[in-house]
């Protein structure tokens, strides 16, 4: 059971989503599959605090709805996904485009399916690195989803 919207479409509905298209952020690339994304954040001068390195909530922010929305995509309707906790840690000063590269990995889809076919509630947990334009981690960010099937697929 695949979910609403094709890849392509999602793509262009979060370069639009305010929170997004304000703050400089873009995805640059989702996959069909909804197992890889990837997301920059371009440096203008309202996303850049006053020492002049991007701003620390532009970069939490690009990471936010990426991970619920890619296990989303991977399990389908049958599934509520949330983000329900993130940490970040500021490495170094972020300067220039920065890039986040999401994966979702067989192992993971399997682990959630698996944690979850009783109905029960499942939280993993996933690290994103954010890194300038030589590469770079900048910043990492921890973020935890919480992942449940939806009431009507949960056994009796």
């Amino acid at each position: 059971m695949k979910w609403a919207f094709k890849p392509s479409v999602m793509r262009h509905l979060l370069n639009f989503w305010p929170p997004f298209l304000f703050t400089g952020i873009r995805v640059a690339q989702l996959c069909d599959d909804y197992r890889y994304c990837k997301v920059e954040l371009k440096s203008r001068p309202w996303t850049r605090n006053i020492n002049n390195s991007q701003f620390g909530g532009a970069m939490f922010a690009m990471t936010d709805p990426i991970y619920p929305l890619l296990l989303m995509g991977a399990l389908g309707k049958e599934y509520l996904v949330w983000d329900k906790q993130a940490d970040i840690n500021f490495i170094s000063p972020g300067y220039g485009k920065l890039v986040a590269e999401f994966w979702l990995s067989d192992a993971t889809i399997d682990a959630v399916k698996t944690a979850t076919e009783d109905g029960s509630k499942h939280f993993p947990q996933f690290l994103v690195h954010i890194k300038d334009g030589k590469g770079k981690v900048v910043c990492e960010v921890n973020r935890t989803v919480y992942v449940r099937k939806k009431a009507q697929y949960r056994p009796d």
